[in-house]
């Protein structure tokens, strides 16, 4: 290993309990130009929310300050195990707990860091290893940042050091050894030993041999990715310790003799470990041009990725003891690509006639942004909707066979379509084809149509919340209150914000105390209004219901067995009648007035305008924020007053004749809890909570989707 400074490359752990340590410390609050950085709040409140509870010696344990040298910051950690725990919670259960402290027992070395820093970053980033060790010579370019993940500020620092900087951002509890004169003769031994894995993407021929040969004295495997068509390369020495060296490739070439070989001279060898017959057509004209057209072998970011997402699976398996083979295999793209096929639910909707349409195979409808659409909430899961796509367009439109009487003047629905459509924009951007939409109102039979229009638009900030999108769902266990801390209420406001919405947080407990007061007084009133109180139990499905893909299952109220078996007795419309003859019936809002007072706060979605457009707009805001609110630990639940969407007193009226003053009493009241300009419009309610996960999923109507070539 050269002689060098581990400060350039590794965080200084620094516990401010040790007496050196807060030396240290003190120097560096009085150095000028260094940052202290302290989200240890946030991170111990992170922590504290997993699910289970960590015990008690985690949630004790001190927490620590990493210096970064190279950016003259100190940043606030927690400690190892509470660092370690909260930041890989979200790997459960597609890695165990138990699994997950086998693998972070690993050591790992990576040989070549143009390909191997994005394999060293996915292996850190999942937590697959202790400890990396880290060999490059060379230095970062300018033309290395077409696959290398570092940035400008990089250029001209040794390759293994820019590797292990991203690295101790992410952990820096993860132990990196850096070789930065590279592997040779000298060094060779050293990176080996203690290894229980090897990566190695070396370029030299010669290396290959020589590393795996010592590999294979220690019984270490060796795995490496190819970027030319995802070729992964298993060589398992630790279980077949007398297995010829690349799979037997090189033939009965003697290796020591590669050292001095010309370049030509090893082309036969490297076409052969290649398997040149087999490598994509644009690389083997390439490999023709490299030294002429092209200055030296074209590699693709992409392939360098799909390379550290591979073996970090190989890793994976060999860590946790899962069967892994040795051999060689392919993950290629492309040709996967060139497999695309119908699936089944656009066959289910694609008739023979359309089926054979002119317009070419290689454009189809994007079933999942169509699914996406689908994924969006509804009130009563009613998804009131119609979904059309083809290949240039997804339009969803009002369907208005599903308006309920809550759904005053179809704003409900708009809402829905809103939060459907900013689905819809999400999947877009997450597969570059993001477009215009546009909004229409008095469409044919519909009161609202949005469409948008497939382009090549690109959007990061909505293209990363794809998958949570996809994962965004309703909470109704009861939780218990927590806090939002600053940067997530800041995170939220600016989500709604940018949708063109405006969210206020209700936090304190007299706020939640008077919006628990109002809400259970509305909930009363829906149980008591006849057809309110008929829509509401026509929402229920109940287990063996003939329409299980629309409104809400009863699993998914989240009710415990006296509230369980209280539902027959509130079904039941005759009981009800008694209670609003009576003027009783206060324990009717009881659930809520619990649900809102156990919450963490209250996110209330306004926006400026009352026309549908408007609340379409609302409608996105509020799948932005619920989104992101689910991204910070978040239990959310929306909550619709009987008043949310009316906007004068004939839609209090024909919301509820017999109770319309308390309805405007109620939605004042409301109003100036939030401080709602009465010209703004209320969306919807988020209830905020922390809570284990939802017992079961909701379910969507494929019924209500057409999806057509033309």
């Amino acid at each position: 290993m050269a002689e060098h400074s581990a400060t350039a490359f590794a965080a200084q752990i620094l516990d401010p309990d040790d007496s050196s340590d807060q030396t240290v410390l003190q120097r560096l609050r009085h150095e000028p130009g260094v940052q202290f950085v302290d989200q240890r709040k946030t991170q111990l409140s992170s922590l504290r929310a997993l699910r289970p509870t960590p015990d008690d010696e985690v949630l004790a344990e001190p927490g620590r300050w990493a210096y970064y040298p190279w950016r003259r910051t100190v940043v606030a950690i927690l400690g190892p195990r509470g660092f370690r725990t909260t930041r890989l919670d979200r790997n459960r259960n597609n890695i165990t707990a138990e699994e997950q402290d086998r693998l972070g027992s690993l050591t790992i070395g990576v040989a070549g860091l143009s390909v191997g820093h994005a394999i060293a970053h996915t292996l850190t980033m999942q937590g697959l290893c202790g400890r990396l060790r880290l060999a490059d010579f060379d230095h970062l370019e300018l033309s290395n940042l077409n696959r290398v993940p570092a940035t400008v500020f990089d250029i001209g620092l040794n390759k293994a050091h820019v590797a292990a900087r991203r690295i101790a951002e992410i952990d820096p509890y993860v132990v990196v050894d850096v070789f930065d004169t590279g592997l040779t003769a000298d060094t060779i031994d050293a990176f080996l030993d203690d290894l229980d894995i090897v990566v190695e993407e070396c370029d030299s021929l010669d290396m290959k041999a020589v590393l795996r040969i010592g590999a294979r004295d220690r019984r270490i495997p060796v795995l490496m990715a190819t970027s030319d068509r995802g070729i992964v390369d298993v060589e398992r020495f630790d279980q077949q310790p007398e297995r010829p060296i690349l799979h037997g490739m090189l033939g009965a070439l003697d290796v020591s003799l590669l050292p001095g070989m010309s370049s030509r001279d090893k082309i036969p060898h490297m076409l052969r470990h290649l398997e040149a017959d087999r490598i994509s057509a644009r690389a083997a004209a390439s490999l023709i041009e490299v030294d002429r057209s092209l200055s030296t072998w074209p590699q693709l970011a992409s392939d360098v990725v799909l390379g550290g997402a591979a073996l970090a699976e190989a890793v994976r398996r060999i860590g946790v003891g899962e069967p892994l083979n040795s051999g060689r295999c392919r993950i290629d793209i492309g040709w996967a690509l060139d497999q695309l096929d119908e699936p089944e639910l656009a066959q289910q909707h694609l008739s023979s006639d359309v089926a054979e349409s002119h317009i070419p195979v290689s454009v189809t409808v994007d079933d999942s942004i169509v699914a996406a659409a689908m994924r969006a909430p509804s009130g009563g899961n009613s998804q009131p909707w119609r979904i059309e796509a083809d290949p240039t367009q997804v339009t969803i439109s009002i369907a208005t066979e599903h308006k309920s009487t809550m759904d005053v003047g179809y704003r409900g629905s708009a809402v829905a379509l809103g939060a459907a459509m900013f689905n819809v924009r999400v999947a877009a951007a997450a597969r570059g084809m993001l477009g215009p939409v546009s909004m229409s109102e008095e469409v044919g039979r519909s009161p609202l149509r949005a469409t948008m229009t497939f382009a090549d638009g690109q959007d990061p900030a909505l293209a990363e919340l794809d998958e949570l999108m996809l994962a965004r769902e309703t909470n109704r266990h009861h939780g218990t209150p927590g806090t939002v801390d600053e940067q997530t209420a800041r995170l939220l406001t600016a989500a709604a914000k940018q949708e063109g919405a405006s969210l206020r947080l209700l936090a304190q407990r007299a706020e939640l105390s008077r919006a628990a007061a109002i809400f259970a007084a509305a909930d009363r009133i829906r149980y008591l209004t006849p057809h309110l109180h008929r829509e509401m139990f026509g929402e229920l499905r109940f287990p063996g219901d003939a329409d299980p893909d629309t409104g809400l299952d009863i699993r998914t109220l989240e009710l415990d067995a006296a509230d369980s078996a209280l539902i027959e007795l509130l079904r039941r419309p005759e009981v009800m009648a008694h209670l609003a003859d009576w003027d009783a019936g206060s324990a009717l809002g009881d659930d809520t007035r619990d649900r809102v007072l156990a919450s963490s706060a209250l996110a209330v979605v306004t926006v400026a305008g009352d026309g549908l457009r408007d609340y379409a707009r609302g409608g996105s805001a509020v799948e932005a924020v619920w989104i992101l609110a689910q991204r910070a630990g978040l239990s959310v639940q929306p909550l619709s007053p009987v008043f949310l969407h009316a906007r004068d007193a004939a839609d209090l009226e024909e919301l509820s004749a017999r109770f319309t003053e308390d309805l405007a009493e109620l939605q004042s009241d409301f109003l100036n809890l939030t401080a709602t300009d009465p010209r703004d419009a209320v969306v919807l309610v988020l209830r905020l909570t922390e809570a284990p996960p939802p017992s079961f999923p909701s379910r969507r109507a494929m019924d209500r989707v057409e999806l057509r070539r033309s």
